[in-house]
């Protein structure tokens, strides 16, 4: 079974956007992959289709409300659907690529775009709802939070990207930070290929590409040296 991604958003027609393009996009053509969008406001009870309300205690901006918003969780994720339920978020856990790679592995997943303040604590509880951060800002909405979630899992989807060994020496994979790459000319603006890399000795190379990822997660993302 291909992995089957389900968007509840108040704007569908940005789906897929970039994801229907390059490798992504022949995944999704080639059925390794599906993406439905729905509409939030196809689930409303009122002729102006209202899908949200004012914050509870005061405050600024308006409040998705619960009602409807389980309304179209339980329409897209009937009983029994093992697909995660996600709800991205500025307050949710980060996005690993550990948690990444269990995505990829599993049937897919059903994401929430959240807008406005943000949606009712109570439909949290009540759906199961993984919140899950792409940085510490905020955007005007999931919709581009929920773009970057799904590329980063359909391009470890078996026979999207091609073969297997093309993910291991990416940053994060292997716990540190990706080594340098470089291609012909052989030299450019007066800087050349390091020397090692034309070498043809492919110990001497993988020992400068440990080297080289080390110095670089120790210079730029210490904290991924400490373990967790």
């Amino acid at each position: 079974m291909s992995f089957s991604a389900s968007v509840i958003t108040l704007f569908p027609e940005l789906f897929p956007g970039p994801l229907g393009a390059s490798v992504i996009g022949r995944g999704m053509a080639d059925g390794l992959w599906s993406l439905s969008a729905t509409q939030l406001r196809d689930f409303a009870a009122d002729r102006h289709r209202t899908v949200d309300d004012t914050p509870s205690g005061g405050g600024a901006g308006m409040v998705l409300k619960p009602d409807i918003l389980a309304k179209a969780i339980d329409a897209v994720a009937q009983e029994g659907d093992p697909r995660p339920r996600i709800l991205m978020s500025p307050r949710g856990k980060p996005l690993t690529q550990a948690r990444v790679r269990e995505l990829a592995a599993g049937p897919g997943a059903v994401i929430v775009c959240g807008r406005f303040e943000g949606i009712d604590q109570r439909v949290i509880e009540a759906r199961q709802l993984e919140e899950i951060s792409i940085g510490d800002y905020v955007l005007a909405g999931g919709e581009v939070a929920a773009m970057v979630l799904l590329e980063a899992v359909v391009r470890l989807i078996p026979g999207v990207l091609g073969a297997a060994e093309s993910h291991a020496d990416e940053s994060f994979e292997n716990g540190l930070l990706e080594y340098p790459q470089y291609t012909r000319p052989q030299v450019f603006e007066g800087r050349e290929i390091p020397a090692v890399l034309t070498s043809g000795d492919h110990g001497k190379v993988e020992k400068w590409r440990r080297a080289e990822s080390e110095a670089l997660t120790r210079a730029r993302r210490p904290d991924l040296l400490k373990g967790p």
